[in-house]
């Protein structure tokens, strides 16, 4: 019988765009066996199967559109292996399916090598369980990105737990949030290799599961049936001519690439436009993402692209891509120095998020010129103002901070200057421009900074944006917030007012184009009327990206982000 194959909950996004199918009808799969690869805000990402089986049909095609339970096709979930081991026996019918799969070159080397092995586990998809995957068998951490080494902070089930596919299994920490780690099958939980506080990658064992005593049996009378599997076997070899072709370079002399290889730059590899099997492509055969040129859409990063990059370094015997060793352009590193020699030192390891962000802003400071307005703004009305209405605030529930009149100010500023408020193509040559404004901002954790985004400011008034600003706040403060909640700003803004300073000069969060940068305020005379009075005055620094704004529009900009902060009247309008 035909299971519907939809897709997950991958994340807080609708309609996007599929750009590869990466199976076809008659393909074997796996659980976990990734389908479709998906575009989402900054990045692309695999969706894998939650079950195991022959894919009989696909709804879906390159360019279409998904969300949250589309369909995207069908798979024998029951006696797709049978079948398929079936078919050398010399059923006319099934004749065609056999050979079909046999010329793959879309198919990524995941996809390869797991079909390679499904004679081998021709068992497991005649145990299906009510919720689409299979039954009494094991469940392990699926791809959901490109992570290694995560903590489990949270185990969300026990032994004797009846679950259903989705059903969140484990909370993880990884990157700046938390996410929740869903089953890929339905049954009840008989035993979990798990605990709060180890740590895990993609195919770490989670548990077994019990599908119940009727699967179970009518598994065994199947076992005879396994013998036709010989035949798939014999039949292998001779398909084998077909598939090596193409895949000769990447396969067999993967450990002699390496050598020929130069060192993978890793904020590169971590910021080249290229799906999560790809990604896993390039690791095996030790090639650097960051030095390919990527023919697919949109500059993309294909498996074909990452073949021609190890094939030709290869053959030239020098590292492809121009880099140090080539006489290219890589950074010479900093040479270490043992400080014991000269007393007594304490080596401390960077927090998680240190670790994660520091290569993200290296590679920002490295490829973004940088430039620097500095100004400040008179916000003595909007501080009276705010004292005024902080307390009738306070009893809604809402802590009405400066910060929320910043990011409201800043709503304004970006609505009249749309450019600040875009992203640069990887190919330099076009700008996209948002027609959305979600702000970023810095928060203060115990592990470092993170950044929640306040989704659509520019459709929230002040209460709105002060009540949000605080519920995630204190979200990042205790370790609890989504991957969701700190993706797609447009914009961001780092305040230290509460801590101290005079000024700073922020770091452009890629890929956006500029950052402010917030102070603390102190009062300062200001010659007004004749005189000099004293003022409560905001200093700020806008960080922005050169080749998108120039300087006159970066002191634009700022000239009137400090004429709305002086303007409260403008900032507690409700918004229409």
């Amino acid at each position: 019988m035909a299971t519907d194959i939809k897709v997950p909950d991958l994340g807080d996004f609708k309609d996007v765009e599929v750009i590869d199918v990466l199976v076809k009808p008659g393909d074997q799969v796996d659980v976990d066996t990734p389908l479709i690869s998906i575009e989402t805000e900054k990045a692309t990402m695999d969706v894998p199967s939650t079950a195991a089986g022959v894919i009989t049909s696909l709804a879906l095609k390159k360019g279409d559109r998904v969300s949250k339970g589309t369909l995207i096709g069908q798979i024998e979930a029951k006696g797709g292996a049978a079948s398929a081991v079936a078919a050398p026996a010399g059923a006319k019918k099934t004749s065609g399916a056999v050979e079909e799969p046999v010329s793959t070159p879309s198919i990524s080397k995941e996809q390869s090598d797991r079909n390679a092995g499904a004679p081998a586990k021709a068992e497991a998809p005649s145990q299906p369980a009510s919720g689409g995957g299979p039954a009494g068998g094991e469940v392990r951490v699926p791809d959901l990105g490109d992570f290694k080494d995560v903590e489990v902070i949270d185990v969300l089930v026990k032994p004797g737990d009846r679950i259903d596919v989705d059903t969140p299994l484990l909370t993880l920490e990884t990157e700046k949030a938390t996410m929740d780690v869903p089953s890929t099958a339905a049954g009840v939980v008989k035993s979990l290799a798990l605990k709060k506080g180890d740590r895990v990658s993609k195919g770490t064992l989670i548990g077994v599961l019990e599908g119940g005593a009727a699967p179970a049996a009518k598994a065994a009378p199947e076992a005879p049936k396994a013998p036709p599997a010989e035949p798939a076997k014999a039949a292998a070899p001779a398909a084998a001519p077909a598939k090596k072709e193409p895949t000769p370079a990447p396969e067999a002399p993967a450990p002699a690439a390496t050598k020929g290889l130069p060192q993978i730059d890793e904020a590169g590899f971590a910021r080249a436009y290229a799906s999560p099997s790809v990604r896993k492509f390039a690791r095996e055969l030790g090639a650097d993402l960051s030095r390919m040129k990527g023919t697919g859409p949109k500059g993309r990063i294909t498996p074909e692209d990452v073949k021609s990059f190890v094939k030709q370094a290869l053959t030239s015997g020098a590292p492809a891509g121009g880099g140090a060793a080539a006489g290219g352009g890589a950074l010479p590193k900093i040479p270490e120095v043992d400080f014991s020699k000269f007393g007594e030192i304490e080596v401390k390891p960077l927090s998680r998020i240190q670790r994660i962000s520091g290569p993200h802003l290296q590679a920002s400071w490295l490829n973004i010129p940088h430039v620097w307005q500095m100004d400040e703004a008179d916000i003595t009305e909007l501080e009276e103002t705010r004292k005024k209405l902080k307390g009738e605030a306070e009893k809604q529930g809402i802590k009405l901070t400066p910060l929320a009149f910043v990011l409201r100010a800043c709503v304004l500023a970006l609505r009249q200057f749309p450019n600040v408020n875009s992203s640069l193509e990887s190919s330099g040559k076009n700008l996209i421009l948002k027609k959305f404004i979600n702000l970023g901002f810095a928060a203060d954790t115990p592990g470092g900074l993170v950044v929640p985004v306040i989704k659509d400011a520019d459709k929230k008034d002040i209460y709105e944006i002060a009540r949000e600003l605080a519920d995630l706040s204190a979200k990042a403060r205790d370790g609890k917030l989504k991957i969701t909640e700190m993706q797609g700003a447009t914009f961001t803004v780092s305040s230290l007012g509460g801590i101290g300073g005079v000024g700073f000069t922020p770091i452009i969060n890629a890929p956006e184009v500029a950052i402010l940068g917030v102070a603390k305020s102190s009062f300062k005379p200001v010659y007004q009327d004749g005189q000099f009075v004293p003022r409560l005055m905001l200093p700020f620094t806008l960080a922005y990206d050169h080749r998108v704004i120039d300087g006159a529009a970066g002191v634009r900009f700022t000239t009137f982000l400090a004429e709305k902060l002086a303007d409260v009247r403008g900032l507690i309008e409700a918004v229409p």
